[in-house]
């Protein structure tokens, strides 16, 4: 990527889950800083997040989950973009995830968990400091 261009984010609603409002309060977030951010809309699987991530040629994937799915449904994000050559993309999330299962979730490769009352700028600077050409090893 080019060390001007903005980053790319793929903000997802995974499964059954109807409620929206903090992924598109985070897609504006992130769209205000500077970012371009494809938001896929609600009652996604994971194989049209992943796919979506790829034709956008995104730098990360940001899921919100609410339903309780979120161990089934970042480890199948996770597993596909191993399957498509894609593990270089970042994949966080955000939602009602209980504290005891955040370890869980990092050790399958989800990079971040930002759960109620994060505020968007931690999450802006944590996607900056994290993803792209910015990031730090």
């Amino acid at each position: 990527m080019p060390e001007n261009s903005p980053l790319r984010i793929v903000v997802a609603k995974p499964g059954l889950d109807g409620h929206d409002r903090g992924a598109k309060v985070i897609a504006r977030a992130l769209r205000d800083a500077g970012m371009e951010v494809i938001y896929t809309g609600l009652h996604q699987t994971p194989e049209q997040i992943v796919q979506a991530a790829i034709q956008e040629d995104a730098d990360a994937i940001g899921m919100s989950v609410l339903s309780g799915a979120h161990m089934t449904l970042f480890a199948k994000v996770l597993e596909l973009l191993k399957e498509q050559d894609a593990s270089d993309i970042v994949v966080f999330g955000g939602g009602i995830i209980p504290d005891e299962d955040i370890p869980a979730l990092k050790e399958l490769g989800v990079q971040a968990v930002f759960t109620p009352g994060t505020t968007t700028t931690e999450c802006v600077a944590w996607v900056r400091e994290h993803v792209g050409a910015g990031a730090t090893a």
